[in-house]
């Protein structure tokens, strides 16, 4: 290819070749033009796992795809909190992308949980912004290793699936950067990204592929994104207004009737064609890029894949509880297993990320490769909420003659899709009623949970130990069996909160209630901002997860200067077994005068240790990491003061903590009026001399050597008045305040 993709190269094109360049052709391709020696790009779906298409496949996408391993959901690989994991986990989806010559893949979701029934929750991190933004920054950056490019999605405020095309998110401008826009800021930042992906949903009444503000102001003026940004399929309603809002690439493009709205529009001005010389060059370094200069790779090794895929779900698994040590199960226990979920597990996302698995791997089926001794009964039907009183009892009577039981349990797809969101979070009636049937039957009963999110749990204190896999990947039962079995300490930390009920949700009783718009009511109070706050009762906290062994927290450290504030700490394994911790670094405001959370995750780090060893960890905190947005100003503001460094092993087992005074922003210290209160005035060592010249001075420190000092705290100077002073004397002072 010697033809160089640049404006002059853009402005030889006639505007019909430009608008088919920035209209998708057919389902997966960028349009490709022989003449000008265009070659078509190729995208696809890949959250967790490449979903090409197959030359049979349908033209929606949703049947069947080429064969390609299986890794874990995001919902799962968010609990490792290992950022290297991540990035490997990129590679090999990019190493995939580019033996089968797809040239962007669409992924990774980062949009926020904010509730337990979103139907999407399996395809995204976390509830927390800080997390999902560093995991997602290492997927993009391992995929666009391989020569592969990403498609960050979906931007922004995607946080529900039902009306997802039309409905508005309605979000005040505080939390949309704090919460819903940082995952993506911080990955266009530190990762930069080939694409964004922009989402079906209207933000604030502004349909998102038609926002100027998100678009171009916010992703391109203020965090100077120079990628491409292409819309959801079928997200866009108008492609004239798409253009001239900031999209560059409609997905997939509506043929001819797309092409000659935008022919039409530039010939009678209302679209400048300069804009869409912008879209179409940047389609053009899209497949210069990623396209006309990626290297040919014709294999890979899925068997390899597949054990990569082993451990990272092996990394991030979450042993919930552990009574009385019944995990892990030793070789000499006999082991009944019970649940359709053992056989056919439920390892994958419904939709867009369903993955043709290269090789599957049951429980049952690692269970009866390894060395204990095992019987099994499937207990329900997957498909039915009904039980079964003939699988019942056969479980039942199995679960009296074994040392452990050990009952699979989950959320079927039907229930928990990408289109559509869940009506609850419970578990399906037959699966509840056999748990308090099998834990009757016997005392050593453990819950393993398939699931795309957070569940209830009614039924926890009859069980002795649960283990979380979520929706593992085609090694699920590989993993899992190494987990139970003790070959894997697990270390996952669940990457969002478990409530004990869904009316305990902030959303709850808002989620969903409109067909027309979602009202983000909660604000920056979502996941365990809100439940910390309200000092709720959960099932499990964020960051909670559980070891084989023991880890100690001690010699905190912190220091802080005008660019920074430093720690250091000390993990030791005071177990018997190797393990990995991750420590969770959380910031309390005890400076500001709005309302903060109570703490806000703000770094993390994965060790593992040996029983017995040691690590000294050293971190630093950026200016970010005490930041609040202030949407009066439009700026992101640090205010000086104290705050909270706390270390703890999850957002609620906080093992150390020092109060440090920081010096990275402003003075809390505000314009003299009227209305300041008089207890700022008073206490203020600058505005002494011009209370004393004022003649204020006295009257004021007698009212505080007085019995009405507290009300001071909430009297304006307006009302020095009362006290005595006259209006000269209060004009006075705040001449002479402003001349200062």
């Amino acid at each position: 290819m010697t033809i160089r993709f640049d404006l002059t190269f853009v402005q030889g094109l006639t505007v019909a070749e430009k608008a088919e360049l920035v209209s998708g052709k057919n389902f997966w391709f960028t349009a490709e033009n022989k003449g000008q020696q265009i070659p078509k790009l190729m995208m696809t779906d890949g959250p967790s796992g490449l979903r090409k298409q197959a030359s049979s496949a349908d033209a929606l996408g949703l049947n069947q795809s080429v064969e390609a391993v299986c890794f874990p959901s995001a919902a799962l690989t968010a609990s490792s909190f290992n950022v290297d994991m991540l990035y490997e986990l990129g590679e090999n989806l990019g190493t995939a992308a580019r033996v089968e010559d797809v040239d962007v893949l669409l992924g990774p979701g980062v949009n926020m949980k904010r509730t337990p029934l979103a139907g999407r929750n399996f395809e995204y991190f976390s509830e927390d912004p800080y997390l999902a933004g560093e995991l997602g920054s290492a997927y993009v950056k391992g995929v666009q290793s391989q020569g592969v490019g990403v498609s960050v999605k979906h931007f922004a405020a995607n946080n529900r699936e039902n009306q997802r095309f039309t409905s508005s998110s309605n979000v005040d401008e505080r939390a949309l950067r704090e919460i819903y826009l940082a995952a993506f800021e911080k990955i266009v930042k530190q990762a930069h990204p080939a694409t964004l992906m922009c989402s079906y949903n209207a933000i604030n009444g502004v349909l998102n592929s038609q926002n100027y503000r998100l678009l171009t102001q916010i992703l391109r003026n203020e965090w100077g994104f120079e990628g491409l940004v292409m819309s959801d399929w079928g997200a866009v309603a108008d492609n004239i207004a798409a253009l001239k809002a900031g999209l560059d690439l409609e997905m997939p493009g509506n043929g001819n009737y797309s092409s000659k709205r935008i022919v039409e529009a530039v010939s009678t001005g209302d679209l400048d064609e300069a804009r869409l010389d912008t879209a179409a060059l940047r389609v053009l370094k899209l497949v210069e890029t990623y396209h006309v200069n990626a290297t040919a790779v014709h294999d890979y090794d899925k068997e390899q894949q597949h054990e990569f895929a082993k451990r990272a779900a092996e990394d991030s698994i979450v042993l919930l509880k552990n009574k009385g040590a019944v995990l892990p199960i030793k070789t000499k226990d006999s082991i009944a297993i019970i649940g359709e979920l053992a056989d056919k597990p439920r390892y994958q996302g419904g939709g867009s990320s369903h993955v043709n698995a290269h090789q599957l791997v049951s429980p049952l089926d690692a269970a009866k490769a390894g060395t204990q001794v095992v019987t099994y009964a499937q207990g329900y039907r997957l498909a039915e909420a009904n039980a079964d009183d003939k699988l019942v009892a056969e479980a039942v009577n199995l679960a009296h003659n074994v040392d452990k039981v050990i009952m699979f349990a989950g959320v079927p797809e039907a229930m928990e899709s990408e289109g559509f969101d869940k009506t609850t979070f419970d578990l399906p009636a037959n699966q509840t009623s056999l748990i308090s049937k099998l834990s009757e039957a016997n005392t050593n009963l453990i819950i393993v949970l398939q699931n795309g999110s957070a569940v209830s749990m009614p039924w926890k204190n009859q069980v002795e130990a649960i283990v979380e896999t979520y929706l593992a990947g085609e090694a699920v039962g590989e993993a899992t069996w190494h987990i139970l079995t003790g070959v894997v300490n697990p270390s996952g930390k669940l990457a969002e909160t478990f409530p004990v009920r869904i009316e305990d949700n902030p959303t709850f009783g808002t989620f969903n209630a409109s067909p027309e718009a979602e009202n983000y009511h909660e604000g920056i109070y979502v996941g365990y901002r809100y439940y910390d706050l309200k000092h709720k009762r959960v099932n499990f906290p964020f960051g909670y997860g559980l070891s084989y062994t023991q880890f100690t927290y001690h010699d905190l450290s912190v220091t802080s200067d005008e660019t920074q504030v430093q720690m250091s700490f000390i993990i030791s394994n005071t177990g018997e077994v190797a393990g990995k911790e991750t420590a969770q670094i959380y910031v309390q405001n005890l400076a500001s005068r709005v309302e903060v959370p109570e703490q806000e995750l703000r770094r993390f780090v994965k060790v593992a240790l040996n029983p017995g060893e040691s690590r000294q960890i050293k971190l630093s905190l950026n200016r970010r990491c005490f930041a609040w947005y202030n949407d009066n100003d439009a700026k992101w503001q640090v205010d000086n003061g104290d705050y909270c460094i706390m270390v703890g092993s999850s957002s609620r087992d906080i093992r150390l903590e020092k109060v440090v005074a920081v010096r990275l922003g402003s003075p809390l210290t505000s314009k003299i009026g009227p209305d300041t209160y008089l207890s700022e005035i008073i206490n203020r060592p600058e505005l002494q001399e011009a209370l004393q010249q004022s003649g204020l001075k006295d009257i004021l420190d007698q009212v505080v050597t007085g019995n009405s000092s507290e009300i001071l705290k909430n009297m304006p100077f307006r009302a020095s008045i009362m006290f005595g002073a006259s209006p000269t004397q209060m004009k006075t002072f705040l001449k002479l305040i402003e001349a200062s």
